[in-house]
C-alpha cells in the first residue's frame, strides 16, 4: 500500500469523523442505556407532587432484575425509600436532585448488599432526623458504594453506617445538623476524597461498640469548618475521630477550621495518622488518648492550635507510639472554654510512654516546645533530632517522684528563654536549664549532646 501525505491527512479526517459520531451518539445515549429509565414507571422530574410510592416501585423493580435505575436531570420529591438488596440509583452529577419530604432516612438498607449511589443530589431540607439516623441510613451489608453524590441540609447524619462494608468515595456534604459520616463496627471500609464543610458535631466518625480490629481507611478528605455544637470538652467540633477503633490509617487528609481536634483517635490502637496538612483547630491539633497501644503520627503539617501532637493516657494504658517528621508551629496560649482547666495549650507536641520523638520541627510555641511525661506518668521516651525554634522553653521532662527513663539527645533547640531543657513537676518547670554547666542531674533522664542558640 502506497502511504503519502495525501493518503495520511485522508485517514486522520476520516477517524477524527468516526470519533466525533461516536461521541455524538454516546451524549445523546438515553438514560436507559444505564439501566431502567425511572420515567418508565411514570416518575417525573419538577412534578410538585411526592413520588414516594413510584419511585419505590421503580427501585424495587429495577434491583429485582438486577439492573441500575437511571434519573434523569430535575426534582424529585419523595419520602422515605427502602434500599433491597441490588439496588443501585445513578442520576446526571449536579442535575438529579431529590428533595426530602419527611420520614426517618431519605435511602434506607438493612441486611443488604450489593448497593450503589451514584451522582445524585440528596437534599435534606433541614427537616429533623430521629437520633443516630442519616439521611442514608445502611445496617448490615457488603458492597455498599455511596459515590459522586451531594448530601445537604440534613436534619440528622449525613451518611450512618452499621456493620458495613464498602465505599464512600468522592462525595460532597455539606451543612448537616449532627455528623457527616458515622460509621460503627465497619467490616471493610474506604472513607476516601470526599469534601466535608459545615457540620454541628463532627466530620467523620469511625467507632465500635467495644475495642477491637477495624481497619477502616479515611484518606485524601477535605473537611473544614466543623462546630462543636452541643458543646463538650471534646466529644464534637473533631474532623475525624476514631473511638475504640483498631488499625485505622488516617492519611492525606486536608482539614481545617474545627472547634477541637483535626484527628482524634481514642482507645484505637495501631492507627496511623500520617501526611495530613492541618490548620486552624482550636484544641489538639492529633490526638492518641486512653487505652490505645501503638501509634505512628507522622509527615503532618499543623500551622494553628492550642497543642500539636498529644499521645497521652498511660495512666489508663495508652502507650508505644511513634512520633515523627511532623511539622508544628504557631500554637495557641489557650484550649478552647470547656476543657480541664489544668490543660496547658501552647505546647508543640506531649507524649508520656514507650514513645519515640524523632525529627519534628516545632516553632513559635508560646509555652514548650516537646513536652514528655505527666507527673509520675513517664516512661522510656526518645526525644531525638529534633529542631525547636521560639518556644518559652525547648524541651521538659518530668522529673518528679515516680517518673520514668527519658533521653534527651541531638536537638537543635533556639530561642528559648525559660530553658532549652527543663524538668517538671506536671505543667511547671521547676528547675534551671538542664543543658547548662552545674545544672543539676537526676538519675532517669540523660541529656545528651544537644545544639543550643540562645536568645539574640
Amino acid at each position: 500500500m502506497d502511504v503519502n501525505r495525501r493518503n495520511l491527512i485522508a485517514l486522520a479526517a476520516g477517524a477524527g469523523a468516526l470519533v466525533a459520531s461516536s461521541r455524538a451518539a454516546s451524549a445523546a445515549r438515553p438514560m436507559s442505556a444505564f439501566g431502567r429509565d425511572a420515567t418508565q414507571y411514570g416518575i417525573r422530574a419538577g412534578s410538585p407532587d411526592d413520588q414516594t410510592r413510584i419511585l419505590q416501585r421503580a427501585i424495587d423493580e429495577a434491583a429485582r432484575v438486577q439492573a441500575p435505575l437511571a434519573l434523569p436531570p430535575g426534582v424529585y420529591r419523595t419520602g422515605a425509600l427502602h434500599l433491597p438488596n441490588g439496588a443501585q440509583l445513578v442520576g446526571v452529577r449536579g442535575a438529579t436532585r431529590l428533595v426530602f419530604t419527611g420520614g426517618a432516612s431519605m435511602f434506607a438498607s438493612e441486611g443488604a448488599s450489593n448497593i450503589s449511589l451514584d451522582d445524585l443530589v440528596l437534599d435534606g431540607g433541614n427537616i429533623p432526623l430521629p437520633s443516630r439516623r442519616g439521611l442514608v441510613h445502611c445496617l448490615s451489608g457488603n458492597k455498599i458504594s455511596v459515590s459522586g453524590c451531594e448530601i445537604t441540609a440534613s436534619g440528622g447524619n449525613g451518611i450512618w453506617l452499621e456493620n458495613v462494608a464498602g465505599d464512600i468515595s468522592g462525595n460532597t456534604i455539606t451543612t448537616i445538623a449532627v455528623t457527616a459520616i458515622t460509621s460503627f463496627d465497619a467490616r471493610g471500609l474506604a472513607v476516601t476524597r470526599n469534601t466535608i464543610q459545615d457540620t454541628n458535631d463532627n466530620g467523620i466518625e469511625i467507632l465500635r461498640t467495644s475495642i477491637g480490629d477495624d481497619g477502616t481507611l479515611v484518606a485524601d478528605n477535605r473537611l473544614e469548618d466543623i462546630k462543636a455544637g452541643p458543646g463538650g470538652s471534646g466529644q464534637y467540633g473533631n474532623a475525624i475521630n476514631a473511638f475504640r477503633a483498631g488499625n485505622v490509617i488516617v492519611r492525606g487528609n486536608r482539614i481545617s477550621n474545627c472547634d477541637y481536634s483535626a484527628v482524634r483517635g481514642n482507645s484505637s490502637s495501631n492507627i496511623q495518622i500520617t501526611g495530613n496538612s492541618i490548620t486552624d483547630v482550636r484544641e489538639v491539633a492529633i490526638y492518641s488518648e486512653f487505652a490505645f497501644e501503638g501509634a505512628v503520627i507522622a509527615n503532618n503539617t499543623i500551622d494553628g492550635a492550642a497543642l500539636g501532637v498529644s499521645v497521652c493516657n498511660f495512666s489508663e494504658g495508652g502507650r508505644l507510639a511513634v512520633v515523627q517528621g511532623n511539622i508544628v508551629r504557631n500554637l495557641l496560649a489557650k484550649r478552647p472554654i470547656g476543657t480541664a482547666p489544668d490543660d496547658d495549650g501552647g505546647i508543640g507536641i506531649y507524649v508520656e510512654a514507650d514513645t519515640s520523638v524523632s525529627g519534628n520541627v516545632i516553632e513559635n510555641a508560646p509555652s514548650l516546645g516537646i513536652v514528655a511525661g505527666w507527673g509520675k506518668y513517664l516512661r522510656d521516651v526518645a526525644i531525638t533530632g529534633n529542631v525547636v525554634r521560639r518556644a518559652l522553653a525547648g524541651i521538659g521532662v518530668s522529673v518528679t517522684p515516680g517518673a520514668g527513663t527519658a533521653l534527651v539527645n541531638n536537638n537543635v533547640i533556639s530561642e528559648t528563654p525559660r530553658g532549652a531543657v527543663v524538668g517538671l513537676d506536671h505543667a511547671r518547670p521547676i528547675t534551671p536549664d538542664l543543658t547548662t554547666e552545674g545544672a543539676p542531674q537526676f538519675a532517669q533522664i540523660t541529656v545528651g549532646a544537644n545544639a543550643v542558640r540562645k536568645m539574640p
